[in-house]
């Protein structure tokens, strides 16, 4: 009687081997399309950034000088919520807006022709020079100052911004 063969165990080098399974190609799609992905996204970083370095002045003019009466009349409302509404504390806003509603009009020059937008920026220049020749001294008058800037810029933007 022959004498029963021990179990081969994976370190046996007798041992048959397992039949290899054939690789899944989805791991393989799965890197193509992460690689692709990256690929992607460099050349659509570089691809902004060199649209980016092609503006000039003249195309971030009107964009800069929103965002920086935005910027002066939203410290207008934080001194407004702060409870620092004196003339000492809105005044150096009030001041630069006005010296921005200068800047409309060259900011704008397509626009510089139409009446409408002629009348909104002496509008709003008017309600600065207001505000600047008798400067608001509580909060209530300080709110309706903002008030009166917010609607300013509210008619010319449903007028031109849509």
């Amino acid at each position: 009687m022959s004498t029963p063969r021990p179990q081969a165990t994976p370190s046996d080098p007798n041992a048959p081997r397992q039949p290899r399974r054939a690789p899944s190609a989805a791991s393989r799609y799965l890197f193509v399309f992460l690689l692709g992905l990256v690929v992607g996204i460099v050349a659509l970083v570089m691809l902004m950034r060199t649209f980016e370095g092609r503006r000039t002045w003249q195309d971030k003019y009107p964009t800069a000088a929103m965002q920086l009466m935005s910027a002066h009349a939203a410290q207008l409302r934080q001194k407004l919520d702060a409870n620092r509404c004196g003339a000492i504390d809105a005044l150096p806003h009030l001041e630069a807006l006005r010296l921005l509603g200068n800047d409309l009009d060259p900011a704008f020059p397509g626009l510089a022709e139409n009446t409408r937008f002629a009348q909104h920026t002496a509008g709003f220049r008017a309600t600065l020079d207001r505000a600047r020749t008798s400067p608001p001294m509580d909060c209530a008058g300080l709110k309706a100052t903002l008030d009166d800037i917010g609607k300013d810029c509210k008619a010319c933007h449903t007028d031109f911004r849509g």
